[in-house]
Formats: structure tokens, C-alpha cells, sequence
């Protein structure tokens, strides 16, 4: 994917807060690009203020916090002193990254950009597209664009990302807050203020009602490639062992159709024989695109749902527009959005001495009931 213009600056500028001066062919070079789009990208930022330049050669401003996101918090604590002095959000300016902005986190942004605007805050946005090696630098362009507290969902994709491009977050010189991202125990992370959806609920939601509907323990097909993901699969381990049941197979892995055509065949293939052969009538599919594209396959294979296989989506993103429209689970992203920036909001207005306790708070699913389950419609809270 070609790189923006807002991403390279990003860059550029996490290049020159690290070292605090950088002549122009130099970033050129640590940018991948040529002298004249640097100088460009230079004089662009150079205009808006987030850049000193002189004779060929560029710095970070003096009146801007120190050259590192750890280092030097005092211009940073100072600024945040300053918005605490507010008695309300008007006049903040908060930073948001996300690691897309379509699908599920484009409600997400919307909730947080609602509860900005309700607050009287300007929110600006960047997006990592699932590259957590350029959160840092993205996170480096919202302070340098005048961030005065952040909300970061990081682009983790599998467990190993969260070690490897995670612990910079505690060194943030100003209030931030996690989204949709858990840390581990005991780690520099879990002491920030977080809001996620509980997906282990979710997953017990949709396993409670498809048991009740006397179609036996469901089957999980599920994507393993980003932190959602990762949490539907072991919250349907939790809910097995809460539900005292034993799953009727392994987890089936779901792939995208059109990324990888043999894989998502391979797992269409596992779920018919796993139908056909009576040893289950019910399953949970996480997204809603591969649930929608696994019911069109599986139909072409003699398999109809919701009468031999009775179904349940994870996201509700489009499920309802399948032509079976799909039950299924849905994440309170909007309010995670919501509350994660009014919980960023009193961070920066907190006037008291004492700074109130942080808080990891965990907002619950709902399921919403449609015709592929054989159910009759309608919400059903947690």
C-alpha cells in the first residue's frame, strides 16, 4: 500500500523529535524518498509550525516538548497542567490512532469523535493500517500536530506484537488510553487507562443462545490475525469450561475468500464434514464477511442454514445484509469510542490534587437475533 503524504510526515517528524536536528538530504535518505519531495514535506510542516528550518537543515521547535516521547515530559506535563486549569473538554485537542478506519473501528471513531465534539475538543486521527512498527511514529505526528492527550488502539495483529511494539505507550509525556487492545498483567501497558468490548461475553451470549435452541455444542470458525480475534477464540475456550461442555471439534481457521481462495475452501470444507456428519448443528463464525461468504459456500454443498446448520456472526458489521440474514454478536464499538475519549477528557480537566484511580473498563456485547439461527429476531442484552 503507497504511503500518504500525512504518513511520511508523520515519519518525518518522529525522525526529527528523536534527534532534534536533521539536515534535509539526510531525511531524505532515512525516508526513502527524494531531496525534493523532503524539502517539500520540510517546508509543509516548516509552515505549520511543528518545524524549524535553517539553511538545509531542520530542528525541532525549542516551544514544543523535548526530542523523544519518553524523554523530557516537563513541556508535555506542563501543557497538561494547563488543561487541567479547564473546567470542561472545549478547546482540547485529542489524537486518535487506529489501525484502520473502515469496518470495525470506523465506529469506534465515530463515538470518540461525537464525544469530542459534545466536550467542545478537536479530535485528529492517524492510521496504521495494522503496522505496529509505525504506531510510534504515528503517535510522534498527533503530539507533534498538537495532541494534548491520546486514545490508541496499536495495530497488534498476533500476541507477539504486543512485547515487541507496546511498552513505548507507558512513556507517553501526556494521558492516553487504550482501545480495544487488553495489556499483559503486570506489564508497563496495564497500568493505562483502557475501554474494550468483553468478547469473551459475547462469545457466551452466542453459545448460550444456540444451546438453548437444543442445536448442541457450537463449532468456532474464527480468524486468528488481529487482537479481536485472538479474543473470540479464547473466550469460546472460557465459555466451554463456564458452560462445563466439550467443544465438537478444533477450531475451524477462517481466512478471507478472496486473499487466500485454498484456505477459506479448506475451512468450508471442515464445517461441511463437521454438519454432515452429525457432529454439529451450530456455529460461531468470526467476521461477519467470512460468515456471510462460508453460508453462500456452504449452500452450494447441499448444507442450508438455519436448518441444518444453525449460525451466529461475531462483529455485526453486515451480517443483516446477507441474504439469510445472520445473528449475530455486536460489540458496543461506538460507545467504546465514546467512553474511552470522555475517560481521556477528565483526565486532562482533573483540577483536584489527587489524580483519580485509573480504569480498565470492559463493556458488554449484545446479540442481535436474526433468521440464521432459526430464532425468532430481536436484541438480546447481556
Amino acid at each position: 500500500m503507497r504511503e500518504s503524504a500525512a504518513e511520511r510526515h508523520d515519519r518525518l517528524l518522529a525522525l526529527v523529535r528523536e534527534n532534534g536536528t536533521a539536515r534535509v538530504a539526510e531525511l531524505a535518505d532515512r525516508l526513502g524518498v527524494s531531496p525534493v519531495t523532503a524539502r517539500r514535506d520540510v517546508e509543509a510542516l516548516a509552515a505549520r509550525g511543528l518545524l524549524d528550518r535553517v539553511h538545509g537543515q531542520v530542528s525541532w521547535p525549542a516551544r514544543h516538548a523535548a526530542p523523544s516521547v519518553a524523554g523530557s515530559a516537563a513541556g508535555a506535563a506542563g501543557a497538561v497542567r494547563a488543561a487541567g486549569a479547564r473546567r470542561s473538554g472545549e478547546g482540547l485537542v485529542l489524537g486518535l490512532l487506529a489501525p484502520s478506519a473502515t469496518y470495525y473501528f470506523a465506529e469506534v471513531i465515530r463515538g470518540a469523535h461525537e464525544a469530542a465534539a459534545n466536550a467542545g475538543a478537536r479530535l485528529i486521527l492517524r492510521i496504521s493500517d495494522y503496522r505496529p512498527e509505525e504506531d510510534r511514529a504515528r503517535t510522534e505526528g498527533l503530539l507533534a500536530a498538537g495532541a494534548e492527550g491520546v486514545l490508541v488502539a496499536p495495530g497488534w495483529r498476533g500476541p507477539e506484537d504486543r512485547p515487541a511494539y507496546g511498552d513505548w505507550l507507558a512513556e507517553l509525556p501526556v494521558p492516553a488510553v487504550l482501545l480495544e487492545r487488553r495489556a499483559d498483567p503486570g506489564s508497563p501497558l496495564d497500568a493505562l487507562d483502557r475501554v474494550v468490548s468483553d468478547h469473551g461475553h459475547g462469545v457466551l451470549l452466542a453459545l448460550r443462545h444456540l444451546l438453548g435452541l437444543g442445536r448442541g455444542t457450537p463449532l468456532l470458525v474464527a480468524r486468528g490475525d488481529s487482537p479481536t480475534a485472538l479474543a473470540v477464540r479464547a473466550g469460546y475456550a472460557e465459555a466451554l469450561a463456564t458452560l462445563d461442555l466439550t467443544a465438537p471439534g478444533p477450531v475451524i481457521d477462517s481466512v478471507p475468500a478472496d486473499q487466500d481462495p485454498a484456505g477459506f475452501e479448506a475451512a468450508v470444507r471442515a464445517l461441511h464434514e463437521a454438519v454432515a456428519s452429525g457432529r454439529a448443528g451450530a456455529a460461531v463464525v468470526h467476521n461477519d464477511v467470512d460468515a456471510i461468504e462460508i453460508v453462500r459456500r456452504l449452500a452450494e454443498l447441499g448444507v442450508k442454514v438455519p436448518e441444518d446448520l444453525a449460525l451466529i456472526a461475531y462483529d455485526d458489521e453486515v451480517a443483516a445484509l446477507a441474504d439469510t440474514p445472520l445473528t449475530a454478536v455486536a460489540p458496543p464499538k461506538r460507545q467504546v469510542g465514546r467512553h474511552a475519549t470522555e475517560l481521556l477528557v477528565e483526565r486532562l480537566t482533573e483540577t483536584g490534587q489527587e489524580e483519580s484511580a485509573r480504569r480498565h473498563l470492559s463493556l458488554l456485547p449484545r446479540l442481535r437475533v436474526r433468521s440464521s439461527c432459526g430464532a425468532p429476531g430481536g436484541v438480546h442484552p447481556a
